[in-house]
């Protein structure tokens, strides 16, 4: 593999998540932000020994890295995505890849225009508890798959303003619930119908914010349902995730506060109430991810679990669940064909719960 350079754009609590796994994959990392908070962190970094810089500028970071992995606001995805593509720059970028279906679709274009990988960050998927099952589930340990059960919530995030802005952060559903909805695709299949509903308001206006709650139920190709909810809570609520997932010859069920397969982490200093879910029990998830992105660079034989494909799918049920939620009306959405991976041939589709060959 060339040398590995990465441009880490942001600074915040998931930059500093990914920040140890590209280190750990022996990268030199640059880091940029418009705020200056780049250099403290840079800072910290260095003074450990890392190979860490802070660059002001973004196209003379874009002038040296290898990609690019998005670390900000999720606002500031596609600006950030396409400035990078347009210099011929992998793309790894947190979830959602973006706040509508045709933003993501520019990126996902632009990338495959340019030849080069976009990965969306969703990271869930790395998460031993969530692969193990969905492994069960392309074993056929289940048989067919008939409902599916996931829950996620915390404390409402309110470390950055941006979160309590649905027009900047695509509130509950769109930031929160994007990870399971992207589950249930991944282990059922393609989704068809979304029905959705929002309780509480999204709109953070004064302190403490009020709780949100969200459900979406959405009805797979195979006929299997999904019903997903996600909590934005008080200050003290504990994270915590779920899932059940029952087919014709068995049921799966996982709940993070009785196997703890994760705890709250952070790197460095970080805001009162912000921390990033990791997992004690193995290698860190984000560095599961990172690693499988960099070695599909250079060996086609590395296909991730997740691609540009899948975080455009994630958006646009995630977008349908929100309007679903905003007229009380189900939404029917038609698959989407999967392009071809860069470098490729003719487009072919494959189905959500074959088995892949990931690189571990």
């Amino acid at each position: 593999m060339p040398p590995l350079h990465i441009g880490l754009l942001g600074a915040g609590g998931i930059a500093r998540a990914h920040l140890p796994g590209w280190l750990e994959l022996g990268a030199r990392v640059s880091v940029h932000t418009q705020d200056g908070s780049a250099d403290k962190l840079a800072g910290e970094y260095a003074e450990l020994g890392h190979d860490v810089t802070a660059v002001p500028d973004l196209d003379e970071l874009l002038s040296r890295c290898r990609a690019v992995d998005i670390c900000t606001p999720t606002p500031t995805h596609k600006a950030l995505a396409l400035a990078a593509v347009a210099r011929g720059r992998h793309v790894v970028c947190e979830k959602p890849l973006a706040l509508t279906v045709p933003d993501a679709e520019e990126i996902a274009a632009a990338a495959a225009a340019a030849g080069v990988h976009l990965h969306p960050a969703h990271v869930v998927r790395y998460f031993p508890a969530y692969a193990a099952m969905r492994d069960a589930v392309v074993r056929g340990d289940l048989g067919d798959l008939a409902v599916l059960r996931f829950t996620r919530g915390g404390a409402r995030p309110q470390w950055a303003p941006w979160f309590g802005d649905p027009d900047q952060s695509g509130g509950v559903i769109m930031d929160l619930m994007v990870h399971d909805i992207d589950i249930a695709r991944w282990v059922a299949g393609e989704v068809v119908r979304v029905h959705a509903r929002t309780r509480g308001s999204e709109r953070a206006t004064g302190a403490p914010a009020d709780v949100v709650t969200a459900t979406a139920v959405l009805t797979h190709a195979s006929g299997a349902v999904s019903h997903i909810t996600g909590l934005w809570g008080l200050p003290d609520q504990p994270f915590r995730t779920t899932f059940r997932v029952a087919g014709a010859d068995g049921l799966l069920r996982h709940d993070s506060a009785a196997v703890p397969g994760f705890r709250i982490t952070a790197q460095g200093v970080r805001a009162a109430g912000e921390g990033i879910p990791s997992s004690p029990m193995t290698e860190s998830p984000y560095l599961a991810e990172l690693r499988e992105f960099a070695a599909s660079w250079d060996d086609p034989a590395v296909r991730p679990r997740v691609d540009a494909h899948d975080g455009l799918a994630a958006v646009r049920i995630a977008r349908a669940a929100v309007e679903s939620s905003r007229t009380g009306d189900a939404v029917e959405l038609a698959p989407a064909a999967r392009p071809a991976p860069p470098g490729a041939g003719a487009a072919t589709t494959t189905r959500p719960t074959e088995p892949e060959e990931p690189t571990r």
